[in-house]
Order: structure tokens, then sequence, then C-alpha cells
């Protein structure tokens, strides 16, 4: 049997069971650990907050049937995420990764936890403002990269995935094994999380450097790339992941990445956000459906995210502009 939730749906359920052991510091709201929920499997979810703009949450669960988590188009601070898993028959864990995200508008993204894996996660997120204040003026003298790790809202997020370094991996050890408590505790994880941050500016720098110079697309791969688009044209409210849209042209996922960005002038996700919008706007000027009926339409989950996205687009609400376009046709 397969459950499927939203992502709202599901930390309301998470945070809808009673705390496991309140630590010296959870009665200030510092240190929460909630169950799994009983429907779903078993372990807990417990979320440290060392300081303001600043949430560490280590999961450790194992469903016990398939769960698939539905995530909206949202605004997104930047993120650090480890994680391992072990299957039912196995001694220890395995498929150690990390990814990273920078702060923007993440797209809609779907979680699929499978059943009798048991899942250990360790991530943070971290409010791009607290980001700046960190880096200071290291950021304006940082190179591009680095400053791509902040977004507005409404840009794509940057968006890393690797294999954690040793020193990446002894920083979590450390972090699962905190031997203190109450303040010396958020001194002790806040800093820790710094730490990765650094790890992570490390790696992603010199993987700048190991990169090949860029190579002229093949016109193969632009007939390709033009596929892409009027893929994304025809399937706006449900489209394929970047991995699923490689596959179906024929690109591995580098190439359509970077070949897109070279060829158009802007991200997949751009692209896609592009014609949402023009196709939200046609359907709001014909007044047949509702503003919650054209952000579904046009790939939506949340009427809320639409209209942030449209107002932004167009400098207008979408209910606002539907009845200006329908009082302009009358």
């Amino acid at each position: 049997m397969t459950i499927a939730l939203s992502q709202a749906d599901y930390w309301d359920l998470i945070q809808a069971n009673p705390t496991v052991k309140p630590t010296e510091s959870g009665a200030s709201g510092f240190d929460t650990t909630w169950s799994y929920p009983a429907q779903l499997g078993k372990g807990f979810i417990r979320k440290i907050h060392p300081r303001q703009g600043l949430d560490l949450a280590i999961a450790n669960y194992q469903p016990n049937q398939d769960v698939i988590i539905e995530a909206p188009d949202r605004e997104h601070p930047l993120e650090y995420e480890f994680s391992l898993v072990r299957e039912q028959s196995k001694a220890s864990f395995e498929s150690e990764y990390y990814f990273f995200s920078g702060s923007g508008l993440a797209e809609r993204d779907v979680c699929h936890c499978e059943r009798d894996l048991q899942v250990l996660d360790v991530s943070f997120h971290l409010e791009p403002e607290l980001f700046c204040t960190w880096m200071g003026d290291r950021l304006e003298q940082s190179t591009t990269p680095v400053k791509a790790l902040v977004n507005a809202p409404s840009q794509a997020r940057y968006t890393y995935a690797s294999s954690p370094t040793v020193a990446m991996q002894a920083t979590i050890q450390q972090i699962l094994n905190c031997p203190y408590t109450g303040l010396t505790q958020q001194i002790y994880l806040e800093s820790k999380v710094w730490e990765l941050m650094a790890l992570h500016l490390e790696q992603m720098l010199q993987h700048q450097l190991d990169q090949p110079p860029k190579q002229t697309l093949k016109p193969d791969d632009i007939q390709r790339l033009h596929y892409v688009r009027e893929i994304l044209k025809l399937q706006l409210n449900d489209p394929p992941s970047l991995n699923g849209l490689a596959r179906q042209v024929g690109l591995n996922e580098f190439t359509l990445k970077q070949g897109f960005r070279h060829l158009f002038g802007t991200t997949v996700f751009g692209c896609l956000h592009h014609y949402r919008m023009e196709r939200a706007k046609t359907l709001l000027a014909d007044g047949h459906l509702n503003v919650t009926e054209v952000a579904r339409d046009v790939g939506f989950t949340s009427r809320g995210h639409f209209a942030a996205a449209f107002r932004k687009k167009f400098g207008v609400n979408p209910k606002t502009y539907s009845l200006m376009a329908r009082e302009q046709a009358g």
C-alpha cells in the first residue's frame, strides 16, 4: 500500500504525535523531538534551533509502507542534507550522499520513502540573511558560484549533489554524538553547521576548477533542446523531472542544464515558469476558470504561491488581472 501526502499534511501528522523525552532545553523550544507517526512506520524526527534563522533536523525512521510526499513550488532557504539508508536485511547504513541547495524558488517535487528502508538524515535550513551576515564582505569579494547561493524568492535555486568528503562525514558524526546540553550544545551545533558550510564551499569551488571548458553545442543537441521546450509547453501542470526530461530527449542531465542555459539564456525551470505564467495570463483573461482552477491548471498546488508568482511576474494580482481583462473585452 502507498500513502500519498502533501508536505503540509505530512508535517501536521508528525507534529500531532507526542514529544519524545523533551530535552533539558526543550522547554524553550530549542530542541524538540517527535515520534514518527505510527500509521507510517517507526522512528523519530528531531528539530534543533541553535539561533534565529537556523534550524537543524535529525531524522531516523523506517516506513512500514511506501510514502509519497509532494512539495509545492515554494520559497526555499539554504539547505544542507546528509542522508544514509539501511535495508532491513543489512547491518549498516549505506548510500551516503549529500545535497546542497541555495536559496530561491524550489519547484514542485516528490519524495518517495520506500517501506522497510531505514533512513538516517541530518539537515539544516539557513535563512539567506544569516548566511549573508556570516559571509559579510567576503560575499562581495567571492566568485560568481558563491554569490549564486543566494537568489531572490522568484529565481530558481542553485543545487548540488555529491558524495560527502571524509571531513564532512566526521562533522556529521560529531553532530549526531554531541556530548553537550543547553547553551553549550547550541554553540557547538552552530559551529558544526558553519564547518559544513565551509567544507561545501571548498568542494564547490574545487568542482568549478575541475570543469572542462565549454563546448559548442552540436546541431543534434540543439534540436533536442528545442524539443525540451515543446515538452514543457505541453506538460505545464505535471512536467517531467530534469532526469526524466534528459532521458526523454536523449541527453545527459549535465548537457540538458548547461546547453539549455547557453541556447535560451535561462534554466529549464525558468522556461517552465515563464510558460506557466503566460498560460495563466491567457486563462485568466478568458474568464472561464477562477484563480484556484487556473493555478491548478498550470501546475501550482497552492493558490498563494501562484498568486505571489503571478504578481511578481506581471505586477498585479491574478484576480485583479482577470477582472481588468474582462472589463476591457466587454
